[in-house]
C-alpha cells in the first residue's frame, strides 16, 4: 500500500514522535537515524532530509516534547479557578506519580545534556518556564488571599527539585520509595510552602 503523502510539518512531527520513543526505548547513545527510519519505514537518507545530523534530530525530539508539556502546564494553570487549585493540579500533574512527560525520556536529556549544548537549553528553557509558570500561580494565591508565601519563586524552586529528585528515584532505583508516599511527600511540601494546614489545604483531587 503507497505511503499517504504528508506535508513538511506533519512528516516533521512524524518524526519527532518516532524519535521520541526511540529514545525512550534505546536511550539516547544507542538510538540511531536509521532506529528512527526504520520505526516509520523511510530511509535514512528521509529522516536527514529534515534532520541534518542525530545531534539534531535528538534535540528537536526533546524540544517537541518540552512543547507538548508545557502546552499542558498552561492548559492546567489557565484555568479558571483557585490559584491553590490550578498549582496543586499543576503540581500532581508533573510529579512522578502523575501523568506527565515520561521521566525516562527526561532523565536521558539531563544526562546527555551535560555534553551536549542545544540539548542543554531545551532542558534550561524547560525548567525556566515550569518555574515561571508555578511562581506566576503562587503570586496570583498571595495576591488573592488564598495563602501566604514571602518567595514564590523560591517556592517553586524547591517545589520542582523535590519533584524532579524524586522522578529521578522512583525511575532509576525501584522500590527505594512507593508512589504513594511520594505523592504524599509532594502534597506535604506543598502545604508546608504555602502555610497552610490540613483542612485549608483541601481534599485531594486526581
Amino acid at each position: 500500500m503507497a505511503r499517504v503523502r504528508l506535508s513538511v510539518a506533519e512528516r516533521r512531527e512524524e518524526l519527532l514522535r518516532a524519535a521520541i520513543e526511540q529514545i525512550e526505548a534505546r536511550g539516547v547513545a544507542a538510538v540511531r537515524i536509521a532506529d528512527v527510519a526504520a520505526a516509520l519505514g523511510v530511509s535514512n537518507a528521509l529522516v536527514l532530509y529534515h534532520f541534518s545530523t542525530k545531534e539534531k534530530l535528538v534535540a528537536d525530539a526533546f524540544a517537541h516534547a518540552a512543547e507538548g508539556d508545557l502546552a499542558r502546564l498552561r492548559k492546567l494553570t489557565g484555568r479558571r479557578t483557585t490559584a491553590l487549585r490550578r498549582l496543586r493540579s499543576a503540581v500532581r500533574w508533573y510529579a512522578p506519580t502523575g501523568q506527565a512527560k515520561g521521566w525516562r525520556l527526561w532523565i536521558e536529556g539531563w544526562a546527555v545534556s551535560l555534553r551536549e549544548p542545544a540539548l542543554r537549553e531545551v532542558a534550561r528553557e524547560l525548567d525556566r518556564e515550569w518555574k515561571a509558570a508555578l511562581t506566576e500561580v503562587i503570586a496570583e494565591g498571595v495576591a488573592a488571599g488564598e495563602f501566604s508565601c514571602p518567595d514564590p519563586a523560591g517556592t517553586a524552586l524547591r517545589l520542582t527539585a523535590l519533584l524532579d529528585g524524586l522522578a529521578v528515584q522512583l525511575t532509576s532505583y525501584a522500590g527505594t520509595v512507593s508512589r504513594t508516599r511520594a505523592q504524599e511527600w509532594v502534597d506535604e511540601a506543598l502545604t508546608r510552602e504555602l502555610g497552610l494546614d490540613d483542612a485549608e489545604s483541601g481534599p485531594r483531587e486526581g
